[in-house]
């Protein structure tokens, strides 16, 4: 015969939350008034099928209120004489432990991240499970516990040799990828097949080290026919590595070939985004928000991205918002962080944004984008000395990376008498990287600060037989507009253009050109039609040789403007 529990029961199983919550509710005030109605053991049962029925349509602080009276019951059953058998014989009972464990989920849910810590912690620890102890862990690496992280990360992988992700989290906090090895070898000696685990746990352990050249060797190795050929986890290692050694272009084509593979797969979407913003690939962008938003729970990665595509478009006070929903989810998202650090600095909120970047050179004083960061504030608070001193020291701790010494070198040439020292700095900057586009620009803006467009022009040429950018066109029909070749400079803003419509640089460079042929024109029609006019160039020939000691006269005022205006402009 069924009973009112084995009902609760079905309904549970049949994942009929809601008709769970209706049913249980019901029976457990009938069982109050009359004790025969349900078996004892049935009863302490329903109060957890109760409590996960909330925690599963989402009523966190709901579940843990029932989930904390289930722990109270359990403890009565145990003080209770009248029970025919102990509670340690019911093994289909749930126990302490995964009760506590619930407990857990929903204060973290609830965002009561300390409070979860100590119920965990509250569990003995012989009786602590893998789960228990990979959530502890977690949590003891997320708070700097670095010590209680590395031992409880071990008790995981004792008992699950495979568990990579508490590899990962040993590796992260500097254990050795030897004893990370041994331990994974030790524990799963039946084990046959897993020379591409080795080769795994050396590349990670490069990535830790931050020694991103070898990581991706490594990695690469992995990537063939034989072993993990497309395989999306790996593609996105490999892409990320490439992110973090400023390697944005290869990074690019990792990632793109990872989203082809699983494009349904969020993990590494927020860093696929800053790639895509970082190499103007705008379209490409706009089209990732409608594929990862569709029939996906908004997650941190997922805001992110979206946060990004309104920033491209300029959109700041919506792409804040996102930036701010994403790190409500995790307020040490570091991808987060630095975009809206950056945000910040586009809406001259300097003091906003470095209270965001202080936060990331705490979270990963080895990340370059917040020693940028805080550069860029100071810069734009006028603090230049701060500025100088955050720079310089970013060359100690980071490495004399292009691009470090691209950031040095901005500040340096803030001040007049330091313009040399950063030429310097970016002819390093470009020996290590010939195509690093930021030192180009700045370099590029010293040549014509020394009035060697020669140089300049050179440069900027190199740069586009190799890679192409809005900017470096515009800036290429800038400098051949200085020297007066209309037609290059035209060739270059329309190129710049049909790049990036929305380039103000080479909008304003073809409004220049084309009042300045305007104006030729007319000042060529006036002399022609003036008596008595000393022309001292032929009409044919065009333009007057501003170079020449013989300056036009007054009768050509129009065309000397023309050529003053355009130069004024371009400098």
């Amino acid at each position: 015969m069924s009973t009112l529990y084995d009902q609760i029961k079905l309904l549970y199983e049949q994942s009929l939350y809601s008709n769970v919550i209706s049913l249980a509710n019901l029976v457990l005030s009938l069982s109050e008034h009359n004790s025969d109605l349900l078996p004892i053991y049935g009863k302490f049962h329903i109060y957890v099928y109760y409590a996960d029925a909330h925690f599963y349509l989402g009523k966190y602080k709901r579940a843990e209120a029932l989930y904390k009276k289930a722990l109270q019951f359990r403890k009565c059953l145990l003080k209770s004489k009248g029970t025919s058998k102990p509670i340690e014989s019911q093994k289909d009972l749930p126990t302490d432990v995964d009760i506590k464990f619930q407990i857990h989920l929903c204060l973290i849910k609830l965002k009561n991240s300390q409070e979860a810590l100590h119920v965990l912690q509250s569990i003995p620890g012989k009786q602590r499970t893998p789960k228990v102890n990979m959530a502890l862990a977690k949590m003891f690496h997320e708070q700097g516990m670095e010590r209680s992280a590395i031992t409880t990360y071990k008790e995981v992988l004792r008992e699950c040799p495979l568990a990579l992700e508490a590899a990962e989290g040993l590796l992260s906090l500097g254990i050795k990828g030897i004893e990370v090895n041994s331990l994974i070898v030790n524990c799963s000696s039946n084990l046959s097949n897993l020379d591409w685990l080795n080769t795994w746990i050396k590349a990670h352990a490069h990535m830790h080290n931050r020694e991103y050249t070898h990581a991706v060797s490594t990695l690469r190795s992995l990537d063939n026919i034989n072993l993990l050929r497309d395989n999306f986890n790996l593609l996105t290692t490999i892409g990320e590595c490439y992110y973090y050694a400023e390697d944005d272009k290869n990074a690019l084509l990792c990632l793109r070939r990872a989203r082809i593979v699983e494009p349904d797969v969020m993990k590494g979407v927020d860093i696929y985004a800053a790639v895509l913003y970082k190499t103007n690939n705008v379209k490409e962008l706009e089209r990732l928000i409608p594929v990862i938003t569709a029939n996906n729970e908004c997650t941190g990665e997922i805001y992110v991205a979206m946060a990004y595509s309104l920033y491209a478009s300029r959109k700041l006070g919506r792409a804040n918002t996102l930036t701010a929903q994403a790190l409500n989810l995790n307020p040490n998202d570091i991808e987060a962080i630095i975009l809206r650090g950056n945000i910040l600095i586009e809406q001259k909120k300097y003091q906003d944004a470095l209270f965001f970047f202080r936060h990331a050179v705490q979270l990963k004083p080895y990340r370059c984008e917040p020693h940028k960061g805080l550069v860029d504030c100071l810069v734009g608070m006028h603090r230049l000395r701060e500025a100088l001193n955050i720079a310089s020291g970013s060359c100690k701790q980071l490495g004399h990376t292009a691009r470090v010494l691209t950031l040095y070198a901005s500040v340096l040439m803030k001040d007049p008498v330091s313009v040399g020292k950063a030429k310097n700095l970016l002819e390093k900057a470009l020996l290590q990287d010939e195509s690093y586009l930021p030192a180009v620009y700045l370099l590029v803006e010293i040549y014509e600060q020394e009035m060697n467009l020669e140089a300049a022009i050179a440069l900027l040429l190199r740069q586009v037989e190799t890679q192409t950018a809005s900017k470096l066109h515009q800036m290429l029909g800038d400098l051949w507009a200085r020297v007066h070749n209309e037609e290059k400079a035209l060739n270059h803003y329309a190129i710049a253009l049909n790049l990036d419509p929305n380039n103000r640089g080479a909008l304003e460079g073809m409004h220049r050109l084309d009042n300045s042929s305007n104006k030729l024109d007319s000042a060529y029609y006036m002399t022609v039609g003036e008596e008595q006019t000393d022309t001292t160039y032929d009409v044919g020939d065009g333009l007057p040789d501003t170079d020449n000691d013989d300056a036009p006269d007054e009768s050509e005022p129009e065309a000397v403007w023309s050529d003053m205006d355009l130069e004024a402009n371009s400098q």
